[in-house]
């Protein structure tokens, strides 16, 4: 909602303190990006980048049953655990772990979605895009904002911010948001709803132009999260009925995050310098009951705190003739200190190490043998230490003659990681029927692996433009990390335990537990056009073709396995298309998007069976979007502002699996808010899933069970807002 108090006069220098240095408004001639301004977050109630699924197109960002699980995909081409396909950056600061990724946007100016390749400009973990977030300056704005919302679910959100300039020159602000909901899926084992939660947030900002040349601006946010989730139902291949989430362990997460983002900027005639230093801390622990039946199988958990520190400068030079020229340095540290035990119950014993052990040896021996635990449950201890570093050195030219435009680059990025593993286990075991031996068995498996990268991202973009718009092509160069699979260590230690108790120890190591960066080229051909002289319409097209090497895909063990792991899976290819519109017609506002996405395999030998030519999951073939805006005409005595907003968003088809034998088909959803202010204050009827379709959102296969998790249905709300 637009602020009733007008900004203040003042004599501020020409400078833009918001902005990023490294992306300009010229510079976006170049990309396929969407952009979203707080009125229209804010009238279409989109509360998370979640939300922003399908309104840029090719762009997908499920809701996998909680906020830890933050998996992107664009294009094709995702992950649903470790490194993320896109970057996020908030006032320019990159968020350096994506378990972070999910939160909630209060006071956001605006939100940019960048797709293809952006490693040139912003490195690791943007081969598919990058997502720009800009919170609301208090140089900009000044005054109260205050909203309370209340909806389906017992879902409360109450939000606060004052923003203040004491000069000209310094300006602050202070904002806070609670948020609660009952949730919506309800566990029928244990009687209670599964996915409800508390969200709490914190952010204050600092913006001071000490001199006419000198800009200092600082953010710091804080967050707390307690939720359920993974709402998820036993799926029954044979008959194709999803039962109810049914499980007999709570699932739960919680995170508390800090961050602070410095930004200092040095203006000259034709040169701009920067230094922008990030910090972030995230402490978050996860419990899941993790065969999700109503059966002792086993649970887990993941505990980890994370430290990460940022470094970057950059200068850029413009207007010195036809030529300009950007160039700088980045730097990261990451300190991971994690553990993630595996609770054996007594199901889970019997049906996943007793049965097997005595079947393969036990059963075989002369005598009344048989494996058999003292202990009724145990647990797999899985402790790491993850510490990570890169740096990088970047630099790109551009040219200018007439309305041509052409722009090379070169980042250089080095990056190196070690773990430090220590995976134990104590059990008491008897080989007799009759319990007459007692022995104890404590299995360990320790150790240390490193791996290194080095990679070189180049760039190149040529654009041809008038007062008509552009077009454009481009080439582009970007890489996911490699890492670790750290969910992988039970499997191996029960195997290693499996071995000692039937006399076949065999050695094992932590060779499959590395996984190597993900690289791809995205070429690019698309044009901005604004034909009409009214610039009431504007068009935007992409044709993309993506070349991927050492895709990383999540791989599921055969059988009655537990974990999972990143594996990288050859070599694929995506190839589509992207369609954007806006028109302004009187008092209506259309916006319209499309989005084609063709992925497949070209070399995927995963053993068992040759994938080439498979479509690759999780990511959906089309995004389809309208939205209608509608500026009632009212009396001013009603109403300075009465909008309708009535949009559709559909999304499909989607495989679940490589072998393409599972898949959500294509889907809509319906939302509408109506929008009423009234000088200082405001209010809003909204709803989402208004026809209530059922849709899946996520597919999970655990222990040789498959798993769905459903979309949220239809919810209601309203809100109301003042400013002051």
């Amino acid at each position: 909602m637009m602020s009733p108090v007008e900004p203040v006069d003042s004599v501020l220098p020409s400078i833009d303190i918001v902005s990023s240095v490294k992306i300009s408004d010229d510079d976006a001639g170049t990309y396929s990006s969407t952009s979203l301004r707080r009125v229209e977050l804010e009238n279409r109630h989109l509360a998370s980048v979640k939300e922003l699924s399908a309104l840029a197109p090719n762009f997908y960002q499920p809701d996998y049953g909680s906020r830890m699980t933050s998996s992107m995909y664009v294009r094709g081409f995702g992950s649903r655990i470790d490194q993320p396909v896109m970057g996020m950056n908030i006032d320019g600061v990159p968020v350096m772990n994506k378990n972070s990724y999910d939160f909630e946007l209060f006071d956001i100016d605006r939100v940019q979605v960048m797709r293809g390749a952006q490693g040139m400009l912003f490195g690791r973990n943007t081969s598919g895009g990058a997502i720009n977030l800009y919170t609301m300056s208090p140089l900009d704005f000044q005054g109260k904002r205050l909203s309370l919302e209340y909806g389906t679910a017992n879902s409360v959100r109450l939000k606060a911010s004052h923003y203040a300039k004491t000069s000209d020159t310094f300006g602050w602000s202070v904002g806070v948001m609670y948020n609660h909901c009952d949730g919506y899926f309800k566990n029928h084992e244990l009687g209670t709803n599964c996915d409800g939660g508390d969200n709490v947030a914190l952010r204050l900002r600092t913006q001071w132009l000490p001199t006419e040349n000198w800009s200092i601006d600082n953010t710091f946010s804080a967050g707390y999260v307690n939720e359920g989730g993974w709402a998820y139902g036993h799926y029954n291949p044979e008959t194709g009925e999803l039962a109810p989430v049914a499980y007999n362990d709570e699932c739960s997460y919680k995170r508390f995050n800090v961050s602070d983002g410095l930004v200092v900027k040095r203006y000259f005639e034709h040169l701009t310098l920067s230094s922008t230093t990030g910090y972030q801390y995230v402490d978050d622990r996860m419990e899941l009951d993790n065969d999700f039946l109503p059966l002792d199988y086993f649970s887990m958990g993941q505990y980890q705190r994370e430290h990460s520190l940022t470094q970057e400068f950059v200068v850029k030079a413009e207007e010195l003739g036809a030529f300009d020229l950007l160039g700088g340095l980045f730097g990261f540290f990451k300190h991971n200190r994690m553990s993630a035990p595996v609770h054996f119950k007594q199901y889970g014993i019997d049906n996943l190490i007793l049965k097997n052990a005595n079947e393969e040896y036990y059963y075989h021996l002369v005598g009344d043998r048989e494996l058999s635990f003292r202990e009724d449950n145990f647990v797999i201890e899985d402790d790491f230490v993850i510490p990570a570093f890169g740096v990088a050195a970047f630099v790109q030219g551009g040219f200018s003659f007439g309305g041509l435009d052409v722009k090379a680059g070169l980042r250089v990025d080095y990056e190196y990681s070690s773990m430090s593993y220590d995976s134990r286990a104590t059990v008491h075991y008897s080989t007799y029927k009759d319990l007459r031996d007692s022995n104890e068995l404590n299995s360990v498996f320790k150790g240390s692996r490193a791996v290194d990268a080095l990679e070189l991202l180049p760039s190149l973009s040529v654009s041809y433009g008038g007062d008509w718009g552009n077009v454009y092509a481009s080439a582009r160069k970007g890489f996911k990390a490699g890492g670790f699979n750290t969910q992988l260590f039970s499997d191996i230690l029960q195997q290693k335990m499996m071995g000692e108790l039937v006399g076949n120890e065999q050695s094992v190591d932590a060779s499959s537990t590395a996984y190597h960066p993900e690289e791809n080229w995205t070429y690019e051909l698309g044009t901005h056009l604004s034909p009409l002289a009214s610039g009431k319409l504007d068009i935007s097209a992409t044709l993309f073709y993506i070349d991927c090497r050492n895709q990383q895909l999540t791989v599921f063990p055969q059988g009655m396995g537990t974990g999972r792991m990143m594996s990288n899976a050859g070599r694929s290819f995506s190839t589509g298309a992207e369609l954007a519109v806006r028109y302004l017609l009187g008092d209506f506002t259309f916006d319209a998007g499309f989005g084609y996405t063709h992925a497949q395999f070209l070399e995927y030998n995963r053993g068992d069976v040759d994938l080439a030519g498979k479509v690759l999951p999780y990511a959906p073939r089309e995004t389809y979007s309208a939205n209608i805006a509608y500026r009632i005409p009212v009396p001013h005595s009603f109403a300075n502002i009465f909008v309708l907003n009535v949009g559709w968003n559909g999304v499909g088809r989607i495989y679940w699996n490589e072998e393409n034998t599972l898949s959500q088909p294509f889907y809509g959803l319906l939302s509408a808010s109506l929008v009423w202010e009234k000088g200082h204050w405001g209010a809003s009827l909204w709803g989402k899933n208004l026809l209530n379709e059922k849709y899946n959102t996520f597919y999970f296969r655990s222990i040789g069970n498959d798993f769905f998790a459903q979309g949220k249905p239809l919810h209601l709300g309203v809100s109301l807002r003042v400013n002051l």
